[in-house]
């Protein structure tokens, strides 16, 4: 090999250990020596420190000691299930998730990786998952999981598809209830539903309900 390729190749994998040394664009709380991490991801017209992935995010580290990433997540510009610009930022968001894992593992040292989504959060890390069955992930936490269209847009649809362990919850409104009901048939050892009663699709007022629930299972995921 002349000096010149080889040139290239060292200067071609120092950038792209370097691009994925990078941290993601979203909200970070250092974990310190924690082994564990959770990456989140917010819904259609929210923030990484917007409604339910925020309180969770804070939460989360404070009682465990967790790295949290909370992510930017792409605006699919369409909510429809069935709109074709839904579809096409999966991608984008699967590179995302994909980034933040890399930076939690290469970067923090991280070696247990679970994954949260609410909402449109929830159709694209499930949509990942189901794409990425080898993913380095290790559970996976939903919260006002919606359903319809087709895959992956479609979480239920994602979800059978879905080996790790998994929480789901979902409050009673109309359209979280409706969503949820139809994956009671996955309920299992290693898939567990929690209602949250009285809360809305926003699950603002009910931040400390769903915060407890995931801490909980986290808790027993990791033998505490």
């Amino acid at each position: 090999m002349s000096l010149l390729k080889s040139l290239i190749l060292v200067c071609s994998c120092f950038l792209a250990t370097h691009v994925t040394a990078q941290m993601p664009q979203g909200e970070y709380l250092d974990g310190k020596d924690s082994k564990v991490g959770v990456v989140l991801a917010h819904g259609r017209g929210n923030s990484p420190d917007g409604s339910v992935v925020g309180p969770l995010r804070r939460g989360i580290n404070k009682d465990l000691g967790f790295h949290t990433l909370s992510l930017r997540m792409p605006d699919p510009g369409a909510d429809s299930p069935d709109s074709p610009e839904l579809a096409a930022a999966f991608p984008e968001a699967y590179q995302r998730i994909q980034f933040a894992i890399d930076y939690l593992k290469t970067q923090k040292g991280v070696e247990r990786i679970y994954l949260m989504g609410h909402s449109m959060g929830g159709r694209m890390t499930t949509g990942f998952l189901a794409n990425n069955p080898t993913a380095p992930v290790v559970g996976f936490i939903g919260v006002g999981l919606t359903a319809g269209g087709k895959e992956p847009v479609n979480t239920n649809l994602n979800l059978r598809k879905v080996k790790i362990p998994v929480v789901d919850v979902y409050g009673d409104n109309e359209m979280d209830a409706k969503a949820a009901s139809f994956r009671k048939q996955l309920v299992s050892e290693n898939y567990v539903q929690f209602e949250v009663p009285g809360a809305k699709h926003d699950y603002r007022g009910y931040e400390k309900p769903v915060s407890d629930l995931v801490i909980e299972w986290l808790k027993k995921q990791e033998g505490r």
